[in-house]
């Protein structure tokens, strides 16, 4: 609200006639500066939109995956929803379940969706008065005798009391605000996608470090198994030497292959207890054993014969951090036109009208609600910061060179997801040919031991035979525990890849509905935290999606 200053007395007649003359039904006609005002604000409907209009960058994209050998892979669409069901294991299943409910990362994502959400809405507030605001106050006054406005007055001590509304609108010339309603837009929905990248993240990562506990596991009976038949080579070599066959030299030999293999018993151990204490960070838990939820399944899950990966372009649409860097790069292109507007004049309507009167000499508080304690103005106003020395024109260079980063990053993630997928497919296959010859090289190891034993037993191989015998068995069953292991967790990391898995919270709230209540008791969040499911977003300028090249989420 403007104050306007307090005259002591009510002024004389000419005086008063001057201020009649300069209201709006004197010079300018109320009528007139209404329709004026009227006329500038639905005029900024039709107004110029500076700056860019997004466009989605091509980015290098090839045609077909490329499977063992270099032959393209079907285009089959693959099912990625509950991807991680392929593996028919509860335990995992459950794992994931309790990971989407309390992993901690997932939470804080979906606090991060909610401040962009809050965010959009402060700027599409900005497109509609940006000052609207009734103040008051009252005050005790002392005048100066020595200022020459204040000489001649009978009094200079005096109360003072005013109270009003003011209203303050930048009309939308030059899209500045809408541009900020566009690239709120944008922010908001790159902050879903990134919420979805992380669950798609999450899901990955319980799944590898669950097949990773796995693997260890059966690792850890592998070397239990091979203390055992190295305790069997072991009486052997001290039966013979106690019977004088041999010298003592086959039973240190024995006893310390036996040694080396009883020692990488607690070093998987502690390999394991790591691999647990990941998967509770990832559940969001305390520390705390998770042999309930394990032991209802066991050993390494199968994995499905074949894996369908798609084509190459579904991963713009179906990855969310392509998604994220797409709708970054969207976001950071409307900054520019917000940051040329500021080199054009700004226009404004403003208004103010109030009540104010005094006590001093002639007036008394009892005129505060008379027509004579109103003052008003309103009327059209504008400022262009003309010499500002570059900084607008170099503002407008520096979010220009920001979105140049951002559609180089949009390309690059682009080529790295597409690089992540051929990894995936090619550890699967490689791993299971591995798989493959393993297994023939353990059955192979196996018999050459049994051989080798009874060789010795009877004294006609010497007892390093056996020893290499053990330690290739050893090797080649490890081995095969983790490239069995390769396999499960290649199957997870093509999916991964892929982009599968965030559909699970379509149904969903971004926030656990304890975390919602939590919220809601500190703080009034309106409509952006519906009792169930996504809260939807504000309806985007038109021509946004066209603008961006992606459709609307739906919800």
């Amino acid at each position: 609200m403007t104050l306007l200053p307090v005259r002591q007395g009510r002024g004389s007649s000419a005086e008063r006639s001057q201020t009649r003359d300069l209201r709006p039904n004197g010079l300018i006609g109320r009528r007139r500066l209404l329709m004026i005002s009227s006329a500038i604000a639905t005029s900024c409907s039709g107004c110029t939109l500076v700056g860019p209009n997004f466009k989605t960058p091509s980015a290098p994209v090839a045609p077909a995956y490329l499977g063992a050998g270099g032959q393209p892979l079907p285009a089959k669409e693959p099912e990625l929803r509950d991807w991680w069901k392929v593996f028919g294991d509860p335990a995992l299943n459950h794992l994931v379940e309790l990971a989407y409910e309390q992993n901690l990362t997932l939470q804080a994502a979906g606090a991060r969706v909610l401040e962009a959400r809050a965010e959009l809405g402060i700027a599409t507030g900005n497109v509609y008065p940006q000052t609207q605001a009734i103040s008051g106050d009252i005050s005790y006054n002392r005048l100066s005798q020595e200022d020459v406005y204040s000489s001649g007055v009978p009094s200079t001590n005096f109360w003072r009391a005013a109270l009003g509304p003011e209203l303050i609108w930048e009309l939308d010339f030059w899209g500045k605000f809408r541009r900020g309603v566009e690239s709120a837009t944008a922010a908001y929905l790159a902050s879903i996608a990134n919420y979805d990248d992380v669950l798609v993240s999450l899901l990955g990562n319980v799944a590898t470090t669950y097949l990773g506990i796995r693997t260890l596991e059966r690792q850890i009976e592998i070397a239990k198994t091979n203390i055992g038949t190295q305790r069997h080579a072991l009486n052997i070599a001290q039966t013979r030497f106690d019977e004088g066959s041999t010298t003592q030299l086959d039973v240190y030999q024995a006893q310390d292959v036996l040694a080396t293999t009883e020692a990488q018993v607690p070093q998987l151990e502690i390999q394991l207890a790591q691999g647990k204490n990941a998967l509770v960070v990832l559940l969001g838990m305390a520390p705390q054993s998770l042999d309930p939820i394990l032991s209802v399944s066991s050993g390494i899950p199968a994995t499905p014969d074949d894996v369908v990966v798609g084509i190459p372009a579904d991963l713009l649409r179906r990855r969310p951090d392509v998604r994220a860097a797409e709708l970054l790069a969207a976001a950071q292109s409307a900054q520019i036109g917000i940051a040329k507007a500021d080199l054009y004049p700004a226009f404004s309507l403003f208004g103010t009208v109030g009540l104010s009167t005094t006590n001093a000499p002639g007036k008394t508080f009892g005129d505060f609600f008379t027509y004579n304690a109103v003052s008003f103005s309103f009327g059209p106003s504008f400022s262009w910061n003309i010499f500002n020395y570059g900084r607008i024109s170099n503002n407008v260079r520096v979010q220009d060179a920001r979105l140049q980063a951002r559609l180089i990053d949009y390309k690059n993630t682009v080529l790295t997801a597409q690089e992540e997928v051929e990894n995936g497919v090619a550890s699967y296959v490689f791993s299971r040919q591995q798989v493959d010859f393993l297994r023939r090289s353990v059955r192979a190891t196996q018999g050459a031991l049994n051989l080798a034993l009874l060789q010795y037993y009877e004294g006609l191989v010497d007892f390093t035979t056996v020893l290499t015998t053990e330690q290739n068995l050893l090797q080649a069953e490890n081995n095969l525990a983790a490239a069995t292991g390769a396999v499960a967790s290649s199957v997870a990391r093509i999916y991964r890849a892929l982009g599968g898995g965030w559909e699970i919270a379509d149904d969903n709230g971004f926030v656990s509905p304890a975390t919602r209540e939590e919220m809601i008791e500190r703080t009034d969040w309106g409509q952006l935290l519906p009792p169930e499911g996504r809260p939807k977003p504000a309806v985007p300028p038109k021509g946004f999606w066209h603008n961006i090249g992606v459709g609307p989420p739906e919800w």
